[in-house]
């Protein structure tokens, strides 16, 4: 068999489709996609299957569909074809898979056209599945167009599930977050006797792959942390750079964990830099502090908002009542993303959905600067997880650019700024759960006090 299975888990799945079932009263089919090709055929890219398909089948079968009504599951998806264990080993049959995951009928996949009447379903992110959804179901179906009728409430009642988690989910994600923090200690380790940036991923990437999981998404291990989601390994460490890692694990169950640190290259942070790195701890801390069900996210984006921009003030960056200067997006001149995002199945949960997920009902991005990027505008509940994340860059396309030169010319002191020249980028991050009384840091055993991340990287 390709997985061990649990009484617990089978009964944790019947739960979520049971739960299901109470908000919809038509059948669901959800595919899991297959993997895509890489400059030929048979050449292909790591297979990872649709989440909607995980969070229900629990495993992720290749070229399967599954079809949810009144509680039920039947699995649909072929035999191995014959041969296949020459090249992939033996493989389990169809009905050993479906009891596996307590499938109640299984049939072939070509029999899946038998059972689309009044089916929703939600748009697979691969384009080859993608088609075959509109085929079979012969009508339109993209990723950039909000679903409608059936395929609409069924989209909503999967938000309503994934948007917190159950105890099966935060054993899955308590594993993802022990392996990253694990990852993170061995980079900072590492830092000292590496000459890449690709030195230190590869620590960080080893610990990953060692534990039979993979990256959630593409790490992020640079120099150049201004560039936010800078993908580039080759530039030397030199003593004074700041290096910033965004690395996270994936169990093999498709659960994502998410941490940035940023650390000094030669264990020691100048004093420009703690006095940034500081500031955006402090601003870190608070909006945890702050966290708890029925707070309102984009206040907790506001309070990392408010705290950076003080702290900016009181260095000699920023002149003016802070109040004032958030009030006038100054801060996002430094911090322009939001504080951060949903967490569970993806790393940036559910936002293949766009901003249903993200966003309270009703409620619409703003296109405020900074604002606009925030990617949860909902209230905090219990068992939601999400990452807090504030930072401080300097990035010369957002300091340069016409409007922003007009509207904060006089409010930035640019000679002060100067000053700082040292400090490209730095972001903390961490993987929050909301509980019934306020929050659980999953990811609170990888330090962020300036002397523990010094320790760490001098040991």
């Amino acid at each position: 068999m390709l997985f061990k299975i649990s009484p617990f888990l089978i009964d944790i799945l019947r739960q979520r489709r049971e739960k299901l079932s109470h908000l919809i009263d038509f059948p669901a089919i959800l595919w899991s996609g297959c993997a895509n090709s890489r400059n030929f055929p048979a050449n292909l890219y790591p297979f990872r299957a649709s989440s909607h398909f995980l969070y229900f089948a629990g495993f992720p079968l290749e070229n399967a569909a599954i079809r949810l009504d009144q509680g039920r599951l039947e699995l649909f998806m072929d035999d191995p074809p014959e041969g296949s264990a020459l090249w992939h080993g033996e493989m389990p049959q169809r009905n050993q898979i479906a009891e596996l995951i307590g499938a109640d009928a299984n049939y072939p996949l070509t029999d899946l056209s038998n059972f689309l009447k009044n089916a929703a379903t939600i748009v697979v992110q691969n384009p080859i599945t993608a088609t075959e959804q509109r085929q079979l179901l012969n009508r339109s179906l993209t990723s950039a167009k909000v679903p409608e009728g059936i395929d609409l409430e069924l989209t909503k009642a999967i938000i309503t599930l994934r948007l917190t988690h159950d105890k099966e989910a935060l054993n899955e994600l308590k594993k993802a977050a022990k392996v990253t923090i694990e990852a993170h200690q061995a980079g900072m380790k590492a830092t000292k006797m590496s000459q890449l940036e690709a030195h230190v991923r590869a620590a960080m990437e080893a610990v990953i792959i060692s534990h039979n999981m993979t990256c959630s998404y593409n790490s992020i291990v640079t120099v150049n942390g201004e560039v936010l989601h800078n993908e580039h390994y080759h530039h030397s460490l030199q003593t004074g750079d700041l290096l910033l890692a965004d690395v996270g694990a994936e169990t093999p169950m498709g659960w994502a964990a998410d941490i940035t640190r940023t650390w000094p290259v030669s264990g020691t942070f100048s004093p420009t830099q703690r006095d940034i790195y500081q500031v955006v701890l402090n601003a870190h801390d608070q909006c945890i502090n702050a966290m708890k069900p029925g707070i309102e996210y984009q206040d907790i984006h506001r309070i990392a908002a408010t705290v950076i921009t003080e702290g900016l003030v009181e260095l000699g960056i920023l002149k003016g009542n802070p109040e004032d200067l958030v009030n006038q997006d100054a801060h996002a001149l430094f911090f322009p993303h939001g504080i951060g995002h949903l967490l569970g199945l993806d790393v940036h949960d559910m936002e293949d959905l766009g901003d249903l997920a993200g966003y309270e009902l009703g409620r619409v991005r703003s296109e405020r600067f900074g604002w606009c990027f925030l990617r949860l505008n909902r209230p905090l509940k219990p068992g939601m997880l999400v990452t807090i994340e504030p930072g401080f860059y300097q990035v010369p396309a957002i300091f340069n650019h016409p409007k922003n030169q007009e509207k904060y010319q006089k409010i930035v002191n640019w000679e002060r700024l100067e000053q700082f020249a040292d400090v490209r980028g730095i972001r903390i991050e961490d993987d929050v759960l909301v509980t019934e009384t306020g929050t659980e840091i999953l990811t609170q055993d990888l330090p962020t006090t300036i002397e523990e991340i010094e320790a760490l990287v001098q040991s």
